[in-house]
């Protein structure tokens, strides 16, 4: 048998709350996945039933290669696996404050200051909605009322329905109907729904709703729509710069906290705090 190694990080954690150190979006990290096969990786991910698992490989492009597996799919790129992985790599390398990794999406840049980790996403891609937002409304189980501007498809790495919505109350309703979700498609026939509301001073509240296995499932924090969330507002000619505080996984009782900075040339950053939790070894 062999031994791999790995670690548990929660990203996006939320130092303000009492439980600090079990807030965020929990990642599984392999720290070197040479010998596995992509087989072997989803079991693996699956195995640990989180979100997502990291396997880290060696790269000629970056300081590290990353492959991101959900318990059911492979994904190009996610924003809390960079972030946490990018964690682990400096770590594991001694490459100090500033971390390449070479993704499915390309190679994207992670910087730190301290454990507060910050991504430059993709340019952003877009594309319209093509349905009703009545139909939107109802796949959500809210009104059309509550849905408080243009709905986008957005692709920073990770494409995904960013739906803004016109109140807090509006995203605490959202009670989506999972038969009903699986007729809306990213590109990669997937369904991921980020909704979202303004709760002053600077903050949203957001929800991520998305199928796993036909089953719906609303996501901790999720640094790909963060980064589709500035993507919006590049799409929808928000004025820039635009600073966000995000505020994520209160209906889960698991809150996140999320950094989003637009800045004047439509660059995009996502950032949060990594933590780590844990270290252990799988035996294969």
């Amino acid at each position: 048998m062999t031994n791999y190694a790995y670690r548990i990080v929660n990203v996006f954690a939320d130092a303000s709350s009492p439980q600090s150190r079990l807030t965020g979006n929990p990642l599984c990290v392999f720290e070197d996945a040479r010998g596995l096969d992509a087989a072997a990786m989803q079991a693996l991910a699956l195995q640990f039933n989180l979100s997502e698992t990291v396997f880290v490989l060696p790269s000629d492009n970056a300081t590290a290669r990353i492959r991101i597996f959900t318990t059911a799919f492979e994904m190009p790129f996610a924003g809390h696996p960079t972030l946490g992985s990018a964690h682990v790599v400096r770590a594991l390398t001694g490459a100090g404050d500033k971390v390449t990794l070479e993704t499915g999406a390309g190679v994207i840049p992670v910087t730190a200051r301290g454990d507060e980790w910050t991504l430059k996403a993709n340019a952003p891609q877009t594309r319209a909605y093509a349905h009703p937002l009545a139909s939107l409304a109802q796949t959500l189980g809210i009104s059309a009322a509550d849905i408080a501007d243009t709905p986008l498809w957005v692709n920073t790495g990770n494409e995904q329905l960013v739906t803004p919505l016109a109140s807090a109350d509006a995203v605490r309703r959202c009670r989506p109907d999972a038969a009903r979700m699986a007729g809306e498609k990213a590109a990669d026939d997937t369904t991921k729904i980020y909704v979202w509301a303004d709760l002053g001073g600077g903050e949203l509240l957001v929800r991520f709703f998305l199928l796993k296995h036909g089953t719906l499932s609303e996501d901790h924090g999720t640094g790909s729509a963060a980064a589709n969330l500035g993507g919006w507002y590049v799409a929808r000619k928000v004025p820039l710069p635009v600073k966000r505080a995000i505020r994520q996984g209160e209906p889960i009782n698991r809150p996140a906290k999320l950094a989003l900075n637009v800045d004047a040339d439509g660059s995009i950053y996502v950032g949060g705090r990594v933590i780590e939790l844990g270290q252990g070894v799988v035996m294969l």
